[in-house]
C-alpha cells in the first residue's frame, strides 16, 4: 500500500493491515495544488512507522534543481535501509549514479521536465539511458517508479511503481478493489537489463 503524507487519514489502518506500506513525501500532491510542506512534520510522522518492510520516500523538490534535493537528503534523519531518495528524470544521469552510491536502501525515478510523460517517447528513451548507466556498473539497485503502474509488465526491470488507480476509481470501474488490486501484483517486470541503443545526447 502507498500511503501519502499530503493524504494521510488511513495511515494507521494501513499500518495494521498491509503486508508492507510505502510512505510517500506528498511532493507531487503538494506541487500539483500550489502548497508547501512542512518537512518537520514528515519527520515526526515517520517515527513510528518507519521499519522493514515499510518505507519512506525521502522528500524532494519538484521542478528544483540538484542541490536543492540534495540538501533534503542530508537533513533525513531517518535510517537509510527504509528509505529512498529520488532521481528526477530531467536531472543528469551522472546525478542518478550518485544518488545510488549514497547507500539508500531504493531509487526512485520521478518523471519530470520533456520527461513528465510516463512511457512517452521521449520518457522511454531517458529510461533506457538511466538503465544502461546503472547496468554498466553491476547489479540494479532497487528501483522505483513513482506514478508508473502503467510500467508493470514492460521491458524496465523496476522492482515496484506506485498509482492512485485503484483507489481513486474502483467504484466508478464497479471493481473490487482487492481483486484489481491483485490481478496488478501478478504482473511481473524482468529482473535484469539488456543494454538498448540510445542517441548520443540523451547522455546528459
Amino acid at each position: 500500500m502507498c500511503v501519502s503524507f499530503a493524504d494521510k487519514r488511513d495511515d494507521d489502518w494501513c499500518l495494521r493491515n498491509c503486508q508492507s506500506v510505502m510512505w510517500d513525501n506528498g511532493a507531487f500532491s503538494a506541487f500539483t495544488k500550489g502548497k508547501p510542506t512542512d518537512w518537520n512534520k514528515y519527520y515526526e510522522w515517520l517515527e513510528s512507522r518507519l521499519s522493514p518492510p515499510h518505507w519512506a520516500v525521502i522528500p524532494d523538490v519538484i521542478d528544483g534543481d540538484v542541490s536543492d534535493n540534495l540538501e533534503l537528503i542530508k537533513q533525513w534523519p531517518h535510517r537509510k535501509d527504509c528509505s529512498a531518495v529520488v532521481w528526477h528524470m530531467a536531472e543528469p544521469v551522472d546525478h542518478l549514479l550518485h544518488l545510488i552510491d549514497l547507500g539508500f536502501g531504493k531509487v526512485c525515478f520521478g518523471s519530470s521536465g520533456a520527461y513528465w510523460q510516463v512511457g512517452s517517447p521521449a520518457w522511454e528513451r531517458r529510461a533506457d539511458v538511466a538503465f544502461n548507466e546503472i547496468f554498466k556498473r553491476g547489479p540494479i539497485p532497487w528501483v522505483h517508479m513513482l506514478r508508473g503502474l502503467s510500467m508493470a509488465g514492460s521491458k524496465y526491470p523496476f522492482a515496484s511503481a506506485d498509482s492512485a488507480n485503484v483507489a481513486r476509481h474502483h467504484q466508478e470501474m464497479n471493481t473490487c478493489p482487492e481483486r484489481w488490486a491483485r490481478q496488478i501484483d501478478m504482473v511481473q517486470n524482468p529482473v535484469t537489463w539488456k543494454m538498448k541503443e540510445t542517441q548520443r545526447e540523451l547522455l546528459l
